[in-house]
């Protein structure tokens, strides 16, 4: 494959990887298929093979390879000729420990992540419950923290690997409601008062196992919280780009396989007297779906470059997930038709790959919920092109905010009457400092706001106090960036800061003081 930063190197380990699933996994598909699980045998082998920690650093036994690498390993993954196998090993590898590598102690690296990678532990991520699933702000299960452990009581459901795993790397609400109540702990399958409730019976991923987990006063070690309390949401968010990118690769893999499969059947099947390639009905149909299934590969591609660069790709990630699942489940539905009535017939493959498809148009959020954030993506884009295109008053009517201290915090923050411009707004932050929320708390923030006037900005906050000055000045603790539209919208209330970090749009390195810098501010009056 040639662009996207592709290297003979990337296409030697695709050749590896195709080599061992095609013999090693591949022709144990049936049995594995029928009993619903995967031996655990094949998780050492991986680990054996360098496959489990394709992006993980060399200090934990992984091949700190890039990005694209790991797309590699994804798109073969297909030619086990099991979606099961493909969604258990992508949880394993860039989901149940995807948020232990970027935020958990070097303790939980060791006992977790470490493992994972040798293909010594299997994991999960348990996050989505009966009653909250895309809806991850709205998740019950609850970690109460007693002494130096925390008591869960709960439950979560749809939980791939939920069964066979040896640790759950879990939402739990340790807060109020909200997104600012969510943590995330590690919590170990064999742990009293942890049960798998139903082994859930699907129509298609036979071969992976889905739990629905129950959680009665769960004692566990308060060790085992990654990263801080309150922490959960925006790690759970910010691991989304990868988890849509994994399911778009392996949706990219899937339809590839199942129309070279197609391809070969229809070259030594005849009908008529003549092959099946021979008839337009049925090849033009495949030239459309092949036409929309490289421009999928390259959306993927895409997308995978940005998460490679730490760039954000909320955004880009939905469309590849929507675009290549949605593609995989008509590519296999019109391969299905290419073979007739043998399509149908559970020992042709097109009958499992039909089966297998229509899973990851749900799992990792739905097609809807990519449709809602890829919309949302473009409503604000409009609305902040209608604003930058409307016409604003002549300098000689618009009235200059006075920059002089007062003793009264109400002062510095401008009339309901004047229009919001960064500068007014940066210029009301001292006066709107909730000194309650600030007391203690010290700590200096870096704004860079693109295509602004007046695009950096420095705030400090000290003793209860806040100042602000135009610059970059200091060492921060945290450096915010977003575009001026991004943040007019935000402190007018046009737009859920939450909403804007889900998508992408805001970019800080210090989460944790973020967090506290909404909460340490009223919001703009008037």
């Amino acid at each position: 494959m040639n662009g996207f930063g592709w290297t003979s190197e990337h296409e030697a380990f695709r050749k590896a990887v195709r080599s061992f699933l095609v013999k090693e996994v591949a022709p144990h598909a049936e049995e594995w298929e029928a009993a619903g699980r995967i031996p655990r045998e094949i998780y050492l082998r991986m680990g054996d093979l360098g496959f489990l920690g394709i992006t993980a650093p060399e200090e934990y036994g992984g091949a700190g390879a890039d990005v694209l690498m790991a797309v590699a390993f994804l798109e073969e993954l297909p030619r086990s000729r099991m979606g099961g196998f493909c969604a258990s090993v992508s949880v394993q590898q860039f989901m149940a420990t995807a948020h232990i590598a970027a935020a958990g102690s070097q303790a939980l690296k060791r006992r977790y992540w470490e493992p994972s990678i040798r293909g010594a532990k299997v994991g999960a991520l348990a996050i989505t419950e009966p009653d909250a699933g895309s809806d991850v702000a709205s998740l019950r299960t609850r970690a109460v923290r007693e002494g130096d452990a925390y008591v869960v009581n709960g439950a979560k459901t749809f939980i791939t690997n939920g069964v066979s795993g040896d640790f759950y790397t879990m939402a739990v609400r340790t807060g109020g409601e909200g997104a600012e109540g969510l943590s995330l702990l590690v919590v170990d399958a064999d742990t009293p008062g942890v049960s798998v409730s139903r082994r859930l019976k699907k129509m298609g991923w036979h071969a992976s196992d889905t739990a629905e987990l129950a959680f009665q006063d769960a004692r566990v070690p308060a060790e085992n919280l990654v990263g801080e309390e309150g922490r959960g949401f925006e790690l759970i968010v910010g691991a989304f780009a990868l988890e849509r990118l994994c399911a778009a690769a392996i949706a990219v893999g899937s339809a590839d396989l199942a129309l070279e499969e197609t391809l070969a059947y229809m070259k030594s099947r005849t009908a008529f007297g003549r092959p099946l390639t021979r008839f337009q009905a049925l090849t033009h149909r495949l030239a459309d779906l092949a036409a929309q299934l490289e421009a999928a590969r390259r959306l993927t591609y895409h997308c995978a470059g940005l998460v490679g660069e730490g760039r954000p790709a909320v955004t880009e990630a939905a469309m590849a997930k929507l675009v290549a699942t949605e593609l995989s489940v008509r590519m296999a539905d019109a391969c299905l038709q290419c073979y007739g009535g043998y399509g149908f017939m559970e020992e042709y493959p097109l009958a499992r790959f039909f089966r297998d498809a229509r899973a990851a148009t749900l799992a990792g959020g739905t097609s809807e919920i990519m449709r809602e954030i890829v919309a949302r993506s473009l409503l604000e884009r409009a609305g902040a092109q209608e604003r930058k295109a409307a016409p604003t008053a002549p300098s000689s009517q618009r009235r200059e905010p006075t920059m002089e201290p007062s003793e009264n915090p109400a002062a510095q923050t401008p009339s309901a009457a004047e229009p919001w411009t960064v500068e007014r707004i940066a210029r009301s932050l001292p006066g709107r400092l909730r000194a309650d929320k600030a007391e203690g708390w010290k700590s200096t923030f870096h704004y860079r706001l693109k295509n602004s006037e007046h695009p950096d900005w420095t705030v400090r906050i000290e003793n209860g106090a806040c100042t602000v000055e135009e610059g970059l000045a200091g060492s921060p603790d945290c450096i915010v960036e977003m575009k001026e539209e991004t943040f007019l919208a935000i402190e007018t209330g046009k737009m859920n800061p939450q909403t804007a970090f889900l998508m992408g749009r805001v970019r800080v390195t210090n989460l944790t003081e973020m967090m506290q810098f909404i909460k340490a501010f009223r919001p703009l009056e008037g």
